[in-house]
Parts: C-alpha cells; sequence; structure tokens
C-alpha cells in the first residue's frame, strides 16, 4: 500500500519529534511541515528535504495528498485545528491535552465518529515499554486487584505559559491511570490542592487524589518547581505490587511479591488481638526484561494502522476526553478549596452511544 500522507502542524517543541519519528515510519509519507514561522519550519527541516515547509494551514488541508495531520500547537489551538481538520476528512493524531474543555473534546470525538476519521491522542506514555507490561499485569490479574495508585512527577520545569502545572504535566500521569486500569474500573471523582509560591500566576505545585469505582484512591504529585527529577508510579495490587521508576534505565520496572494480608472476616476468635489480623508477606521480587522501543515511534505506527485498518486507535478521543473531564473536575475542585468534585462523564457516554 502506498504510505500515508502526514502533514506537521507546529514546529515548536514537540514538532520535530513527529517530524522525525514520521519519517521514520514506513507506513507514512511526510509531506508537509506547517508553522506560522516558516523559517523555523525550514530550519527543523533542514536545506536537504522534499518535506514542504507552509505557514497556511488551509495549504495543508487542500492538499489531496495529505490524508492525515498530526498537531502539536499550545492547547487552546487545538479545538479550531482539530475541528477544521475533520471537516475536511483528514485523520488527526493531537498533542495533549485533546482541548480545553470537555465540552469541545466531546464535539471533536462526535465529529470524528460522524465522518469515519481516526481522532488520536498523543499520550505518548501508553506507549512505552514499561507502561504496556503495567497494563499487561494489571489486565492480566498478575497483582490481583488494584489497592492503591501513587504517582510523582517533579522536576524544575518551564513554567508554561498558557497552562498550569496541573494540565502541563498530570494528562501523563492521568491517561496511563486511564491507559492501565481494568475496562469496569472508572474515574469518580477527583480531589485537587495547588499553590503558586513563585507568584508566577499559575499552579506550580498541585496535589490530585482520584477516587476510582472501586473506593480506591489514585494520587497524583505534579511539581515544576523541584531540583530534582522524579518519575515514579506505585500501583499497589492484592497480589503483588509494581514500582515504576522512569528514570532507573537498570531497573525501570519491578513486581515485587510483598504486602499486607488481612485474616478473612469470621476466622478469628474475639478474644484474639487486632494485630493477629494483619500479617506482612515478603516474597521475590521481579524485574521484567523490556525491550528497546522509542515510545512516539509506536504512535506514529499506532496511527497508520488505526487508519488503514479502520479501527479505534490505541489512545482514541475518548481517552482525551476522559483526562480533559478530569482535569476540569480538578480545577474545579481546587476553587473550591480542595472539595471532592464528581468527574463528568455524561458528554463521552451520550456521543459513544450515538455512534454505537
Amino acid at each position: 500500500m502506498e504510505p500515508i500522507g502526514l502533514a506537521v502542524v507546529g514546529a515548536g517543541y514537540w514538532g520535530p519529534n513527529l517530524v522525525r519519528t514520521a519519517q521514520a515510519t514506513p507506513a507514512l509519507r511526510l509531506r508537509w511541515l506547517c508553522d506560522l514561522d516558516e523559517e523555523r519550519a525550514r530550519t527543523v527541516l533542514g536545506p536537504y528535504t522534499t518535506v514542504r515547509a507552509t505557514p497556511s494551514y488551509r495549504q495543508v488541508l487542500d492538499d489531496p495528498d495529505v490524508a492525515a495531520v498530526a498537531i502539536a500547537t499550545p492547547a487552546a489551538t487545538h479545538f479550531e485545528l482539530v475541528r477544521a481538520a475533520l471537516e475536511a476528512g483528514k485523520h488527526v493524531l493531537v498533542e495533549k491535552p485533546l482541548t480545553p474543555s470537555a465540552a469541545q473534546s466531546a464535539e471533536l470525538v462526535d465529529l470524528a465518529a460522524r465522518y469515519g476519521l481516526v481522532l488520536m491522542c498523543d499520550h505518548t506514555y501508553c506507549y512505552t515499554p514499561a507502561v504496556r507490561k503495567i497494563r499487561e499485569l494489571i489486565h492480566g490479574g498478575e497483582i490481583g486487584d488494584v489497592q492503591f495508585v501513587d504517582s510523582v512527577r517533579i522536576n524544575l520545569g518551564l513554567v508554561q505559559p498558557d497552562v498550569d502545572v496541573l494540565w502541563d504535566l498530570a494528562p501523563h500521569d492521568l491517561s496511563i491511570l486511564d491507559h492501565v486500569l481494568p475496562a469496569d474500573v472508572t474515574v469518580e471523582a477527583v480531589a485537587a490542592r495547588g499553590s503558586d509560591p513563585i507568584n508566577a500566576g499559575r499552579l506550580c505545585v498541585a496535589h490530585l487524589s482520584v477516587l476510582l469505582s472501586t473506593g480506591v484512591m489514585a494520587h497524583v504529585h505534579v511539581n515544576w518547581l523541584s531540583p530534582t527529577k522524579i518519575r515514579t508510579t506505585v500501583i499497589g495490587g492484592s497480589r503483588r505490587t509494581i514500582v515504576w521508576d522512569d528514570l532507573n534505565p537498570v531497573q525501570r520496572l519491578a513486581v515485587y511479591d510483598r504486602g499486607v494480608d488481612r485474616a478473612p472476616a469470621g476466622t478469628l476468635g474475639q478474644d484474639e488481638r487486632h494485630e493477629a489480623l494483619v500479617s506482612y508477606r515478603v516474597g521475590d521480587v521481579l524485574v521484567p526484561a523490556l525491550p528497546e522501543r522509542e515510545a512516539l515511534r509506536e504512535v506514529m505506527a499506532e496511527l497508520a494502522d488505526a487508519i488503514t485498518q479502520e479501527r479505534p486507535p490505541l489512545t482514541g478521543g475518548d481517552a482525551g476526553l476522559r483526562v480533559v473531564a478530569l482535569l476540569e473536575a480538578a480545577d474545579r475542585s481546587v476553587a473550591e478549596g480542595g472539595a471532592l468534585v464528581p468527574v463528568r462523564h455524561v458528554a463521552e457516554s451520550d456521543v459513544m452511544k450515538e455512534h454505537a
């Protein structure tokens, strides 16, 4: 089959990575790099290339050889750019977050379903070997029932001009959570608090507590101000516990057969001490072998496969909508002093039912 014609929109921070990986994907043929700063786009492409640079998005959408666009622009521009691409009959890969609001995200999911087009979110971490293994372990029942999730993503990062730390960093952890949890486990509510200790005009440090439908709490800590970089996630199960340290190349993922067991109700007499209800299990540690694959190349391959196979992508618009709905609930919680706020699922469920 002929390679799928692709245009990348945005030559800033992430766009060059999309350009590089698109050119390394045989199923795709990069035809355009679009940026308002045409000279920047030409610099990204280099002098020896057949890929064309343009400041005109309309020129890209009018090209019949372009079947898909990959959008890496500020979040505030996503809705209009994605909608225009879908209305022009183009498949879309879009950087996180999908849009700044759940209502806009739901509209795009609806539009893609109506036109029979692929709308895919670049939730890159979901395509890493570590997260794929975590999903396999959870869905396969290897760790038992999920009992807690603790995730930390902190670094001395850039204070973004258009979004706070929640919308900048938390989409990574929330998209991973959405991806690895069993299908019958949903997010019900979120409580969030944050601070702006440097008077940047937006939250620079934030903590989220996410209530799952099973009653389990998942905790996410994001921070732009830490002098040290930490990216760790611990997922505790009734049988085993997963520890993922994304910055440890030697032991990126470990599965611990360690935990706390509780005696079943009714098996102990009334005179027995409370401590007897709990026992501590100490077993082996398994370090799974993980293949060395670049996640963004896997993203590009998934985009091409979803288009050619006419199927939903692994991280489709519905996944992006769920993450945005959670972030909106977190914003409301922050405004209400950290109150537990329900996550709205109405827009997504209506869209899915209509196009089932």
